[in-house]
């Protein structure tokens, strides 16, 4: 299944042999790659593309090591923008560089000479984040956040079930699986976790196990020093220790090979990574959040898990439903996502026909969350001034009565404007917060300014 293509990447690189290199390799994961050479120019046209991630060289002036220009282009850029995405590019990347660069914001880190195996799965994860933060409201972006600013949507009984769970986990430090189909937002419960945790304030590393190579994992996830193996050319800190003080969010965790499973284990029990290569390991403080898409069945099987690590991992176990499972949510979901695409590319919020909420309910949504809401985007982008009918969000017409959830619906037309559910869903977390600002944006998983934008667009 060929993989999503994001929009724009920006390579900032003062060597234009790299900048060619690199915009031929990533056109396997942007649909336009964007050069610049210059530091000096670098921060407008970042400003002015927004791209989904920049790619930036640590060094600009002839002979630099210490990436000085680098790490202030960065802290520069994150200022403009808290919520972009910055991969660090350096010949010079030892430990303690790519470690202030990502303790300063930077989601990841490749040394060049690169292989672009390594350089695809940094950017392609970098990209996965910034989209996952855009899905987000502006207040969740920045790297102390309040609990509420990260909105696990829905009020049916399953999600409330969710929602007291990360509420009980969150300000522990135990340990943490989380289960689900893939789509049921198990990376969005992650960070609700991380975000409501004590460690809120530090950073939390992602390493999609399932999106790098096997032979890779080891290096990506304790680190290598130079000359380790033939491409060692120069120390990596691996996403154990770039976590520490934080929380490592280990997604697809099935996918970690039988034999690294013993070495994890080990670096958990003893708060300690060796990195391959080294001689002595490295002391890290560090919690874990584990996802994955297997059964619970096939975790428990020894041929395919260690039962030791998974006992170290689920210390508390969180099962995502799937969207089948809480269908009661889908009018609130797609609300959500239809305002959200809608500002996004200047559509006016679409109005539904009288059974597309009922069809889009009793659909199965295998992908789950992340099908419904690509199709929600779809539909925006390209619906007309029609009322949108269920094949425009490629569901069939249920047949079925309308579903409950229309009663978020004024009136009783023909058609249902998600204006109008919007505005219920405002006025009802208004009423249940005695008009708290801070308590119904929360609620809604709006920043307390995209709330007040909202309560004067109806009125309220």
């Amino acid at each position: 299944m060929q993989q999503e293509r994001y929009p724009l990447c920006v390579v900032i690189d003062d060597d234009p042999d790299i900048l060619t290199a690199a915009r031929l390799a990533l056109r396997a994961v942007f649909a336009e790659v964007a050069t610049c050479l210059s530091p000096e120019t670098a921060r407008a046209l970042v400003a002015e593309r927004r791209p989904d991630v920049v790619l930036l060289d640590a060094n600009f002036a002839r002979g630099a090591t210490d990436s000085v220009e680098g790490l202030a282009l960065l802290d520069a850029l994150l200022r403009d923008d808290p919520g972009q995405i910055v991969v660090m590019i350096t010949a010079h990347a030892g430990v303690q560089v790519a470690v202030e660069a990502m303790k300063r914001g930077a989601a990841d880190f490749v040394a060049k000479p690169w292989s672009n195996d390594r350089l695809l799965t940094s950017v392609r994860s970098a990209a996965a984040l910034g989209a996952s933060r855009r899905a987000l409201p502006r207040a969740a972006q920045v790297p102390v956040v309040p609990s509420a600013a990260w909105p696990l949507i829905g009020g049916s009984p399953a999600m409330a079930r969710i929602q007291s769970l990360v509420a009980r986990a969150a300000p522990t430090d135990a340990n943490i699986l989380v289960l689900g189909e893939n789509g049921t937002g198990k990376e969005l419960v992650a960070r609700a976790l991380h975000a409501q945790s004590r460690r809120a304030d530090k950073l939390m590393v992602t390493l999609d196990l399932g999106a790098i190579a096997p032979e890779l994992i080891d290096s990506e996830l304790f680190g290598h020093v130079k000359g380790a193996f033939t491409d060692a050319r120069a120390d990596r800190v691996g996403r154990i220790q770039a976590a520490d003080g934080g929380t490592l969010f280990l997604d697809e965790i099935g996918n970690l090979p039988l034999h690294l499973q013993p070495k994890l284990l080990t670096a958990l029990e003893q708060r300690q990574v060796t990195p391959v290569g080294a001689n002595r390991p490295v002391p890290v403080d560090i919690r874990v959040i584990a996802a994955t898409n297997m059964l619970p069945a096939a975790l428990r099987d020894p041929r395919h898990f260690r039962q030791d690590l998974l006992f170290r991992l689920n210390t508390v176990e969180i099962e995502l439903p799937a969207l089948r499972e809480r269908r009661e949510d889908v009018p609130e979901l797609v609300a959500h996502y239809a305002a959200r695409y809608a500002e996004r590319y200047d559509r006016p919020v679409p109005v539904l026909a009288r059974d597309t909420l009922a069809a889009l309910a009793a659909a199965d949504w295998p992908g789950n969350v992340r099908a419904l809401r690509h199709a929600v985007e779809r539909a925006v982008i390209m619906g007309g001034d029609a009322p949108l009918a269920p094949q425009d969000f490629g569901v069939e017409p249920s047949g079925a009565a309308p579903f409950a959830g229309a009663a978020l619906a004024d009136g009783g037309g023909d058609d249902l404007n998600l204006e109008r559910v919007e505005r219920r869903l405002v006025e009802a977390a208004l009423r249940k917060h005695g008009y708290n600002i801070s308590g119904a944006a929360g609620e809604l998983g709006l920043s307390r300014a995209a709330l007040y934008r909202r309560m004067e667009k109806h009125g309220l």
